[in-house]
């Protein structure tokens, strides 16, 4: 592997990290943020600049890139971004025409930009196929990566997953080959990663210990540039890091936004930008900043919140509104043949305490014109859930109807405990365009809305205090049909995101078999109903959706 031959800078020089919040497709936004940043860290003193991976077109693009205009388009943006930040070397990330012919057009690249042309261009070797990750359908790996200089040093230039194969981390590793060895091994000594890293519970420190393993192992210096911001379900919250060759952490952007941070490569100094800290609020902070991203990058500017007086449809608003802005928010009261005074108080409540605008529509005319219109069909059978989900659906269509009406997006309000086991209704309260909390297991739901009302009480108590229930019958609650939360959710866990069998879990926890075995085949009975669910913020390492892909028709054996 040798080096390529680049004019070097001479002396000490500062190398930036633009944290930027790319949208996918948006050439002209993207690429007005890359110079905007870059001409800030000139202005800065700084020599060089880097931005996240595939920062030019937004990631993830999926299959955006089996369009030939969409790649022509990257392609031309990152030469005009090159022509406008002349003065200082820009490394950024865009698709690439493959070199190979492996079936696949184009390749996960990084480009370094320098006086006013791509000068380099380094693509991206291992390409992640778990979770959320899909990236062999889209790309052709690099059968090879070179190093290139830059003030005295020899740059290793790694993209994302290249950096996430160390010997010295993992117990298993996921590929044969270990891109960052190979270039410290041929002469690297300055580790960079340009990455779409997304953000879940305890991402951030596993992040920071793998690439202190690098370094430490290594004994080089890593630097880290993460993109920020929410694109779809996924939430990307910056973070970026740069670590000297003992693994300490000498320069650090912000958490859930944008960020300029500047580190000097010879001294090893850096600025260190205040992160969120904590699991409940940083758990606000991905939800909000991908409740926003997500309504406007999908063009709306107002939303819709069913609010029934509960904890999780609170929780929900008190995101909106922090997200939005609470005169962008719409909450929605509506009563039905069961629901207690207390909870239509509650409701109203929190939209007065959030300063949000409050509708109060009554179901209960529309329910009863349901259950005469179904009456002949149904003559002769018992009442059951039917009847439960008819106010459901009511709910739903009154929504949707106030969606088209005045062009706002429904916010669903299901939280992760109640979409694992099915505890929720299709075209009722899953109607929506964005499920925020569905990866928010109940227990942790609590635990934010108390986090929330430390930072200003808003959440009505009542809400926080009485027995969860769907109030679809007289005296209902939850419990009548779920184990407690605290036994559902631990279940849920080591069920979805660890895969361990019932016997597992049962003897882990000291639980009930027979509790443990119901759970998971509600859990498994519910495929279809998740399949069918709005897309939701994933916080969790395993959430729901296109990163856990189970068929639908199937017998799992697993209960």
């Amino acid at each position: 592997m040798a080096a390529i031959s680049l004019r070097l800078y001479t002396g000490r020089v500062k190398i930036a990290l633009g944290q930027i919040n790319p949208t996918v497709g948006d050439f002209a936004g993207n690429a007005a943020k890359i110079i905007d940043f870059a001409q800030r860290a000139k202005a800065a003193g700084a020599g060089m600049i880097l931005f996240p991976e595939l920062s030019v077109c937004g990631y993830p693009p999926r299959d955006l890139v089996e369009r030939a205009p969409f790649v022509a388009h990257n392609r031309e943006t990152a030469e005009r971004i090159a022509a406008e930040t002349r003065g200082i070397a820009v490394i950024c990330g865009l698709v690439t025409a493959a070199q190979v012919q492996t079936g696949k057009s184009v390749m996960n690249s990084a480009a370094l930009l320098q006086d006013g042309k791509i000068a380099f261009v380094q693509s991206k070797m291992l390409l992640p196929t778990y979770d959320v990750f899909d990236e062999m359908r889209n790309f052709a790996p690099a059968r090879s990566q070179m190093l290139f200089p830059f003030c005295g040093k020899q740059m290793a230039l790694t993209i994302c997953e290249d950096a996430w194969n160390d010997k010295h981390f993992w117990n298993k590793r996921l590929y044969s080959f270990d891109p960052v060895e190979a270039l410290v091994q041929a002469g690297g000594n300055f580790v960079l990663n340009i990455s779409a890293s997304p953000f879940w519970l305890g991402k951030r420190e596993f992040r920071r210990d793998m690439l202190a393993s690098i370094a430490r192992n290594n004994r080089v210096p890593v630097v880290m540039v993460n993109q920020v911001g929410g694109n779809d379900s996924l939430v990307f919250d910056g973070s970026s890091l740069v670590l000297d060759p003992e693994g300490r952490v000498i320069a650090q952007g912000r958490s859930f936004e944008e960020d300029l941070v500047l580190f000097d490569s010879s001294q090893l100094t850096g600025e260190i930008h205040e992160q969120v800290p904590g699991e409940e609020a940083s758990a606000l902070a991905a939800l909000v900043l991908g409740t926003r991203d997500y309504v406007h990058k999908c063009g709306f500017q107002q939303v819709l919140v069913g609010l029934s007086g509960g904890i999780d449809s609170a929780l929900t608003a008190a995101i909106a509104a922090e997200a939005v802005g609470a005169e962008n928010v719409l909450g929605v009261g509506m009563p039905g043949p069961y629901s207690s005074p207390g909870s239509i108080e509650d409701a109203r409540a929190l939209a007065q305490n959030l300063g949000m605008r409050f509708e109060l529509l009554s179901i209960s005319e529309i329910v009863a014109g349901y259950r005469k219109t179904l009456a002949p069909v149904f003559a002769g059978r018992k009442e059951d859930e039917t009847e439960e989900n008819i106010q459901s659906r009511a709910r739903g269509t009154l929504l949707m109807a106030l969606s088209n009406k005045f062009g706002a997006l429904v916010l669903s309000t299901g939280n992760k405990s109640e979409l694992g086991v099915g505890y929720c209704t299709l075209y009722g309260d899953m109607a929506g365009g964005l499920a925020v909390i569905s990866d928010v297991p109940k227990t942790l739901v609590y635990r934010i809305a108390r986090y929330v009302n430390s930072r200003r009480p808003v959440i009505p108590q009542a809400s926080l205090e009485k027995p969860p229930s769907a109030e679809l019958r007289p005296d209902q609650k939850d419990s009548d049909t779920l184990p407690p939360y605290e036994i559902l959710d631990a279940i849920l866990e080591d069920y979805v995101e660890d895969s361990h069998t019932p016997e597992q879990i049962a003897a882990d926890h000291g639980f009930d078999l027979a509790v443990v075995k119901r759970v998971v085949w509600m859990v498994d009975r519910s495929e279809y109903k998740r399949q069918q669910a709005a897309p939701g913020l994933k916080i969790s390492a395993k959430a729901f959706g296109y990163g856990r892909r189970f068929p639908i028709a199937a017998k799992t054996g697993a209960g």
